[in-house]
């Protein structure tokens, strides 16, 4: 049973600043080493995001359930927290068509933390508060609050705000007993260890952290009907690569030769769920469209009566 960590207990009681002794000696190893000896940390990551499974999985209907509703997916982080966040939220409308704004990522510090580093802006929870607020997030938004540690006070400024404002709320961590999850609705906690580099949190934390936000938008997106069967149906053709997966997306979902495929994604505004919809209804957009909206975005519902 991994031992969960008093609110009040100092910084070095945590997991991830857990020094037990100096460790291996890294610059005196073998460069092949070092590479497997990170590589078998990170092998044990995945294991640890599996054992929060269920969590997850409550996490993806409760956000899912709001989004349908017009909510939004806020995340809030610092460091490197704050930039897999900000990482996620800009992946989602390409991929999923998403608009732009439904998935939002917070970052102490601002847009200059990006690229910066503005370390001691998450030391400060008002200003964790004060994004939100930017944000005016209401009862159909979840805020996703991001800190390896548990404990940073932007996040915890954060989702605090968000309660009050009747969001819900979700902590992900790596450590246990957190204070960020005692603060949050919905409490994600990934214990992965010591770090290799003692202390260096956008290791196993960060690459814990990032797919969990995999998981977890990828997942909300799939249930807001954004797929069909494993099809990005909604990705934005935006350039030739994107323009040729969205060929093979029409021909794989409707069966249509690859010339049929490209000359009703033209006529699709190359959108590939209406150009799908439009072949198997034999239609044109505007009436393609029309299904597609009736049916809340859900292509399958819309070809199960063609």
């Amino acid at each position: 049973m991994i031992p969960s960590t008093p609110p009040t207990a100092p910084l070095d009681a945590l997991v991830t600043e857990r020094m037990d002794g100096i460790g291996p000696m890294l610059d005196a190893l073998p460069t092949t080493d070092l590479v497997r000896l990170v590589n078998d940390g990170d092998a044990a990551v995945a294991d640890a995001v599996r054992q929060q499974a269920s969590a997850i999985a409550a996490v993806v209907d409760a956000v899912a359930t709001r989004m349908a509703g017009g909510g939004r997916l806020i995340y809030a982080g610092a460091g490197t927290s704050g930039r897999l966040g900000i990482l996620d939220a800009s992946e989602i409308p390409p991929t999923f068509g998403a608009p732009p704004g439904q998935v939002v990522g917070l970052i102490a510090g601002g847009p200059q933390a990006i690229t910066e580093s503005v370390e001691a802006a998450e030391d400060d929870p008002e200003l964790g508060r004060a994004d939100i607020d930017t944000l005016h997030a209401g009862a159909l938004d979840t805020v996703v609050g991001i800190a390896s540690s548990g404990r940073t006070p932007y996040v915890l400024g954060a989702v605090r705000r968000a309660t009050e404002l009747g969001c819900l709320t979700v902590g992900l961590s790596c450590n246990a007993g957190a204070p960020l999850s005692a603060a949050v609705d919905l409490p994600l906690e990934v214990v992965v260890g010591e770090e290799t580099v003692r202390g260096s949190t956008r290791l196993r934390a960060g690459t814990a952290t990032k797919m969990v936000l995999n998981m977890l938008s990828t997942l909300v997106m799939v249930r807001l009907g954004k797929t069909y069967g494993s099809l990005m149906v909604d990705v934005q053709a935006t350039n030739d690569k994107l323009r040729h997966r969205a060929v093979r997306i029409v021909t794989t979902a409707s069966g249509a030769d690859e010339r049929t495929a490209r000359r009703v994604l033209e006529a699709a505004g190359w959108h590939a769920k209406t150009a799908i919809a439009m072949i198997a209804m034999d239609c044109d957009r505007e009436t393609a469209r029309a299904a597609l909206a009736a049916a809340a975005g859900r292509l399958g519902a819309v070809l199960e009566g063609h």
